[in-house]
């Protein structure tokens, strides 16, 4: 592998201190707070793209699970027992599938739409993990129309926002990729 420069290490950190921050800047709705996090994951994916985007999320993530309380709630080892921990895996994926699929050649409405699917990406894995974790530790079982609301549908209109933010920065701003 070869050396990281130093603009992009300097870009990564930025990227995982923007997801750190992200994180305090929430509302507390549902079971799950929204947060800017999705905003800097996907916007991390445009700039950073499908190398460094995910390895700027894996230092997040890291540092969290060190003991650094940068999660919405917290942080330390065990938050990987916490429901919510699937969306944090979930942002390593969106941040490669953004970074893979989108480009400054590209325009803003399909950096947009895939921006999207790296939410559905966060998704997938938050809901899915979310079920896992309260079934085996908790022993509860949820219909499957209150989950598509509450871990769904609650966030879907900040997350698609989020997605036209980040795509609107990402072209106004084309000098900032690595």
């Amino acid at each position: 592998m070869k050396r990281l420069s130093t603009k992009q290490l300097t870009y990564m950190a930025l990227f995982s201190v923007l997801i750190a921050v992200g994180a305090f800047i929430k509302i507390p709705v549902s079971i799950v707070p929204i947060t800017l996090q999705t905003l800097f994951v996907v916007l991390a994916g445009l700039v950073l793209g499908k190398v460094y985007a995910p390895m700027a999320v894996l230092v997040y993530i890291l540092v969290g699970l060190v003991g650094l309380p940068v999660f919405s709630t917290g942080g330390g080892p065990s938050y990987i027992f916490y429901p919510s921990f699937g969306y944090l895996i979930g942002f390593v994926f969106a941040a490669y599938f953004v970074g893979r699929f989108a480009s400054l050649k590209t325009s803003m409405k399909k950096n947009f739409v895939v921006c999207t699917l790296g939410m559905l990406i966060i998704y997938l894995f938050g809901v899915s993990y979310f079920v896992f974790i309260q079934y085996v530790y908790y022993g509860k079982v949820f219909e499957a129309g209150w989950l598509f609301y509450f871990l769904f549908l609650v966030y879907l209109p900040g997350d698609v926002l989020s997605c036209l933010v980040a795509s609107i920065l990402f072209k106004r701003l084309p000098n900032i990729t690595i």
